[in-house]
């Protein structure tokens, strides 16, 4: 009787592993056609993750040369900002020599003729120096009145001008391009 039960036993389970087999849907008949969909299958995971990997390293590259690209920019911003002006100051640098001479010289001399020309040739050279770098004066007097580059500190009425006209300047104003650095005070004529 003891067999006999181990035989039912062993016929169950045949019985129920064929079942299992059967609804399986992943389960196949062929153990080697298995083996090797499993191969294709693990083929195809080493190659996605050895693209994923390829994928990483370029994108951690790449962000790390964006990085050292963004450094460097800074750098290079700071430098402009700190030293842009070396240029400009070299030249002034040369007027300042002239100024300093005219003001030695200008100790024992009695004829006032020299010192304005001394004074002329210092202006001068400083204007030139500021004009390359793109400095220019606004012009005044006898145009018209534009309030985005002059401002009107004093309106004096007259019929001698056609209003909105500049009759006087009270301070020089300047622009570099298109912006406004300074506005020019001006002496506005209105009609009486």
């Amino acid at each position: 009787m003891g067999n006999e039960n181990k035989e039912n036993k062993n016929i169950e389970e045949t019985s129920i592993d064929e079942k299992v087999s059967q609804n399986n849907p992943f389960a196949t008949d062929d153990t080697v056609e298995s083996n090797e969909d499993m191969s294709e299958c693990e083929d195809a995971i080493s190659k996605l993750k050895d693209e994923i990997d390829k994928i990483n390293n370029q994108y951690i590259r790449l962000a790390a040369d964006f990085d050292n690209y963004r450094k460097r920019q800074m750098q290079e911003r700071e430098s402009l900002l700190k030293y842009g002006a070396e240029e400009t100051l070299k030249k002034m640098i040369e007027a300042l020599d002239n100024i300093d001479r005219a003001r030695t010289s200008v100790e024992n001399i009695d004829d006032v003729n020299t010192v304005k020309d001394s004074y002329e040739m210092v202006f001068k050279q400083i204007f030139d120096v500021l004009n390359k770098m793109g400095l220019e004066s606004i012009e005044t007097v006898g145009k018209e009145f534009d309030p985005n580059i002059h401002e009107a500190v004093m309106q004096t009425p007259t019929s001698e001008q056609p209003e909105n006209t500049i009759i006087a300047e009270l301070q020089k104003g300047y622009k570099l391009g298109d912006k406004v650095l300074r506005p020019a005070l001006v002496n506005v004529a209105v009609s009486e």
